[in-house]
This record gives structure tokens, C-alpha cells and sequence, in this order.
């Protein structure tokens, strides 16, 4: 099977990009292609990167907080660009201020993110969401259950 291919980038006016670079190593390890935008990073880039390389996943890192507001749209911009159906994942210091992550987990699915994640997720925790998402998108479904 073809490795699938990723793009990676720090979204708005982000410009940690230690963690997304760390990120993008361990998905090269583990067989992805991954193409890697960098930090600051406008949402359209990534769609326009998305189909310039006939993307699987788009994964968007946002430390500094205003990931709600660089994300709004995110899904609608893929959708416009024939991306629809794209595995969106989102994580990193998504929003301004102490909030019980459920929230904001919440607050990114319901913006068409396919999964989000916390400061400090693991590696392994990403490569798994891949593996069975993936999985789920070959047996017709949106994502994997939890």
C-alpha cells in the first residue's frame, strides 16, 4: 500500500513549531509521507496544500490560543476545495484561558475537526487515531469510536 500523506503545519500566527516538527518525525517513522507547512500558517494553505498532494489528513497544530478563531471554517474551506471527506485533526493550546477540555474538544468537533487534542498528548496517542481512522474511513465510516 502507498503511504498515505499528511499535512502538518502551526495555523494563524503561531509560531511554535517544535512540537509540530517532533510531531512530523514520528508520522515519518511510522510510514507516513508528510508534508510539513511550518509555522504561520494561514487555513487556506493547508487546503491548498491538501490538494496540490492529494492529502488523506490534515493535521493542525495552534499553541498560543487563538486556535477557535484561526480554525472557524476550517471544514467549509475543505469542502469548497472538493476535501469534504479529509480526516481533520486539530491540537495543541486550542483556546484562551482554563477550560475543561471536554469543552473544548466539543467546541472543535462540532467545527468539523475530526479529533482534537490536548497539550501533552502523546505521539502514540496520534498514531493510533490515524491507524483506526483510517481504518473506519475504509468501512465506510467518519471516524473510529471511541
Amino acid at each position: 500500500m502507498t503511504a498515505r500523506t499528511l499535512v502538518t503545519g502551526v495555523i494563524g500566527s503561531d509560531t511554535h513549531i517544535v512540537g509540530n516538527r517532533i510531531l512530523a518525525m514520528a508520522l515519518e517513522t511510522a510510514g507516513y509521507k508528510v508534508v510539513s507547512l511550518g509555522a504561520l500558517t494561514p487555513a487556506q494553505e493547508f487546503i491548498m496544500a491538501a490538494v496540490e498532494t492529494a492529502a488523506d489528513a490534515i493535521l493542525v497544530s495552534s499553541l498560543y490560543g487563538q486556535g477557535e478563531l484561526d480554525c472557524r471554517g476550517f471544514r467549509d474551506l475543505c469542502i469548497e476545495a472538493g476535501l469534504g471527506d479529509i480526516l481533520l485533526y486539530v491540537g495543541g493550546n486550542l483556546i484562551v484561558g482554563k477550560h475543561p477540555w471536554p469543552v473544548v474538544e466539543k467546541l472543535f468537533l462540532d467545527m468539523g475537526f475530526d479529533r482534537a487534542a490536548p497539550p501533552g498528548t502523546r505521539l502514540e496517542t496520534v498514531l493510533q487515531w490515524l491507524e483506526r481512522d483510517f481504518a473506519a474511513r475504509e468501512r465506510g465510516q467518519r471516524r473510529a469510536a471511541e
